[in-house]
């Protein structure tokens, strides 16, 4: 699979989610990593290694920083450091919050 299908895949999901079921995954921290952690084993199962997922994790947290507000501190705090990273730091975020969800599975 290479990284446009992978980016349509990521970005048609976040699109189409249910409003339902993105409030219970953001509301509560852990589910937020335990549903991050359920999407970085499918890719993993996909054979996708860690720059693609990383890359995937850039387009979920692009689009919670542009539209949804933070339901706890730790997405307030990762939030505002979204916020505050240029496009290399938020990359490297990106790889850290694989690397997160991955010690979750």
């Amino acid at each position: 699979m290479n990284q446009n299908s992978v980016d349509n895949k990521v970005e048609k999901e976040i699109l189409h989610a249910d409003s339902e079921k993105k409030e219970e995954i953001l509301q509560n921290f852990d589910r937020f990593k335990n549903y991050l952690g359920d999407q970085v084993a499918k890719g993993e199962k996909l054979g996708l290694g860690e720059e693609a997922l990383a890359k995937g994790a850039e387009k979920i947290g692009d689009y919670l920083a542009k539209n949804e507000e933070p339901r706890n501190r730790e997405e307030k705090l990762l939030q505002e450091l979204w916020k505050v990273g240029d496009k290399d730091q938020r990359h490297q975020l990106a790889h850290l919050l694989v690397r997160l969800a991955q010690t979750t599975n």
